[in-house]
């Protein structure tokens, strides 16, 4: 079950879901979901050093990346056919019973800016900034600015708490992020 803007409010008064620095509530809450806003910093791929990325190599694929921080009040400009990684201004916390889901701000959507290519679903018991995964499929620059709204998250009950929340799980390769980092597919071939 989706939780209602209702019980959003209910959880968050708890502290059963914890989003630091807190959203104004006024703005950012919708009938179903909550809004997130972008935080200033950015991974961008290297894209002009390698021919390839190779997910099997065991050097940190932080190569292949390099850490943007956009300054306060200026734009990041997400380029047509770009992808780069990014993270909310928000941190979150999951309760044990709750998955959160990701999903883009239509008005974003139709500059053709997608929010996430797969990663949508955060796992309960999941610590940490909310990374995502930004594309330009427009034909057109975009000016994407820190502290605009720029995705939504939704709140589903479990049928029962996991037993093994992500927090607890020996593959938890991005729990406690702060920022966006690079791929650890490389750790499942471990």
């Amino acid at each position: 079950m989706i939780l209602s803007d209702t019980d959003i409010r209910k959880h968050l008064k708890l502290g059963k879901i914890r989003i630091t620095p807190q959203p104004d509530l006024s703005l950012a809450l919708g009938s179903c979901s909550i809004d997130l806003r972008l935080g200033s910093t950015f991974g961008v791929f290297e894209h002009s050093r390698y021919p390839y990325i190779d997910p099997t190599r065991k050097n940190p694929l932080v190569d292949f990346m390099r850490e943007v921080v956009v300054k306060e009040g200026e734009p990041f400009i997400l380029q047509p056919g770009d992808f780069v990684l990014a993270s909310t201004l928000e941190h979150l916390s999951l309760p044990i019973d709750l998955v959160a889901r990701l999903e883009g701000r239509s008005s974003l959507g139709r500059l053709g800016i997608v929010v996430h290519s797969t990663a949508s679903i955060f796992e309960p018991g999941f610590v940490g900034a909310v990374v995502m995964e930004l594309g330009n499929l427009g034909r057109l620059p975009v000016a994407l600015y820190p502290g605009m709204r720029v995705c939504a998250m939704t709140f589903e009950t479990l049928s029962s708490p996991a037993k093994v929340p992500y927090s607890k799980k020996k593959s938890a390769k991005y729990m406690g992020q702060s920022s966006p980092l690079p791929s650890k597919i490389s750790h499942d071939l471990s």
